[in-house]
């Protein structure tokens, strides 16, 4: 190995312009991509899984719902007969109708 070579090879490395350009651009397309990704994909992802929470429940109330339902029907049928459970819960659906239609024809106070 000749001496130049071997001066070459322990000279420590100089960091001049070029390197410092390429942090920077590394750095500014990391910065923006980071960006862009914070306004579009991390938003409608957020919205994609509240939309998917929101679904999730409103399936878990409606079968909550229906459950709760056929309980009433099932629990009224032991004193009554079927039809009987379905003429009392029937009846409250009248009454439940009536009462809303007679809150939708009243005149509102004025104060």
């Amino acid at each position: 190995m000749t001496v130049a070579r071997a001066r070459l090879l322990a000279a420590p490395l100089v960091s001049g312009p070029m390197d410092e350009f390429a942090t920077k651009f590394a750095d500014f397309l990391e910065s923006t991509s980071t960006k862009v990704r914070e306004m579009t994909v991390d938003r409608i992802s957020r919205v994609l899984k509240i939309a998917a929470l929101g679904l999730v429940a409103a399936t878990l109330g409606f079968v909550a719902v229906v459950y709760l339902f056929i309980s009433i029907i099932r629990a009224l049928a032991v004193p009554l007969t079927a039809a009987g459970a379905f003429g009392v819960v029937g009846g409250l659906f009248v009454v439940g109708g009536a009462f809303m239609w007679w809150k939708r024809t009243q005149e509102p106070k004025e104060t």
